[in-house]
């Protein structure tokens, strides 16, 4: 199956278990492929090739499925059971070998990673950016966020806690912002 197919099956079974459960706002089931693909795929620009990428509360798969897709080994990072349920279909329909589903939640995922492997965080619609670093900064690995209109808020309130070096870009498909944060401490 080639990544169109990959992606037309995944906006069929988002807009069929949408249906059953709240995975993303009714109102942007008519444009999954710009408001959620688009979005989730324009880190893809940022990211580095070789490196796995740990996916922070992934919800319906943004970004971590689209990043799957789009080759990155993923895991995704979901605590919500319905979650994880939807996300295991979609790594089965689309059969994704790179793309790991963890049922957990994000603490102690992170308490597990290993050292000496390439790891970077991604997050979209997850958690303000102090709670993401809480979470992170301890490993000392690079992080690529989506974030709202908020985030020179959020980035002057994570500055009163942590020291850490920020490039901002502005999002393509949105209003928002994609930050990228590396040297935390």
């Amino acid at each position: 199956m080639n990544n169109k197919a990959k992606f037309n099956k995944y906006a069929e079974l988002l807009r069929d278990w949408s249906k059953r459960m709240n995975l993303v706002a009714p109102s942007t089931l008519n444009d999954i492929e710009q408001r959620h693909f688009a979005d989730s795929a324009q880190l893809a620009e940022y990211l580095p090739q070789d490196a796995n990428v740990v996916d922070l509360g992934s919800g319906a798969g943004f970004p971590g499925v689209v990043l799957a897709i789009l080759g990155w080994n993923v895991v995704c990072v979901e605590s919500i059971g319905k979650k994880v349920a939807f996300l295991t279909a979609v790594k089965k329909e689309l059969g994704l070998d790179n793309l790991t589903i963890y049922h957990g939640r994000v603490e102690n995922y992170v308490s597990t990673l290993p050292r000496n492997q390439k790891i970077v965080f991604t997050a979209r619609a997850f958690a303000p950016l102090i709670k993401i670093m809480d979470y992170v900064a301890k490993t000392n690995r690079s992080m690529y966020l989506l974030k709202g209109r908020e985030i020179p808020a959020e980035i002057e309130e994570a500055q009163h806690k942590y020291k850490f070096d920020y490039e901002l870009h502005p999002s393509k498909t949105g209003d928002g912002s994609i930050i990228i944060i590396k040297n935390c401490r």
